[in-house]
């Protein structure tokens, strides 16, 4: 299926691994051309250089309103943001404090914020555009070792279908697309951590992570990037223009909620 990308230009953030690279990825295999902000220099020109048909690194800490300005005034319009730049870690509530409060509400939610604050507008002025926040299933079920992360996906949430509602009658879409648990290297070692057997093997932690933790789940097994990237590439095609304002799952069925 052709996806008509081709030319579109597009944002990524976070797009140096993980799901933000196979958004990348699949993007520029589509014909997008992509820019990647990164504040790592080494990890930004290594996605960048790997991608087929090369992409445009910027350097600049999107966690911060002067990251946000710099990579603004390098790319000042785009036909498509993809906001997927976050963090997260395991931690108990009463020990999160008021600065890692602050610190995954900046990363995770302000810097979404601060360039749909610039991009969205000129979309609406060219009648034209997709604004995509990459959430995730603890925005809806969050998770007890994770109360600060969940609240920045379920920010996320709201944030984009108000922002949608201002996009009735126009070619502009705004969207949400929320991931499960999904492979990645960084994942594992969490897993791993949660593990009630020391030394567990990659499997045996990803095993008795869905049976403990997320047993809800359909897919029993963590998804792959690129499942999630294939869905956010139909987003931000023309071909989902009545897609518009919706909380898109690739979670693997671990939400039993039907609305």
């Amino acid at each position: 299926m052709d996806l008509q990308l081709k030319g579109k230009k597009a944002i990524v953030t976070g797009g140096t691994a993980r799901i933000g690279f196979a958004i990348a990825r699949v993007l520029t295999e589509e014909g997008a051309e992509v820019t990647i902000p990164g504040r790592n220099t080494k990890k930004l020109s290594e996605a960048v250089s790997s991608l087929p048909g090369g992409a445009r690194g910027i350097e600049a800490d999107l966690a911060t309103a002067e990251g946000a300005s710099r990579l603004i005034a390098e790319v000042p319009e785009t036909d498509i943001l993809v906001n997927n730049l976050g963090i997260y870690e395991p931690k108990n509530f009463a020990d999160i404090t008021d600065e890692e409060w602050l610190h995954l509400f900046e990363v995770n939610v302000l810097s979404g914020i601060r360039l749909s604050r610039h991009y969205f507008p000129k979309m609406l002025a060219k009648d034209s555009g997709r604004v995509i926040f990459i959430s995730s299933e603890s925005a809806i079920m969050t998770p007890g070792e994770m109360v600060h992360y969940g609240m920045t996906k379920t920010a996320q949430l709201a944030i984009s279908r108000g922002m949608a509602e201002q996009t009735k009658g126009m070619k502009v879409t705004v969207n949400t697309v929320l991931p499960g648990p999904t492979r990645s290297e960084g994942i594992v070692g969490f897993l791993q951590n949660l593990a009630s057997t020391p030394n567990a093997t990659p499997e045996q932690a990803e095993k008795e992570f869905f049976e403990k933790y997320r047993s809800s789940s359909l897919l029993q097994r963590l998804i792959e990037d690129r499942e999630v990237a294939n869905l956010v590439a139909y987003v931000a095609s023309p071909l989902s223009a009545a897609t518009n304002g919706a909380a898109l799952r690739v979670e693997g069925g671990l939400l039993r909620s039907i609305a």
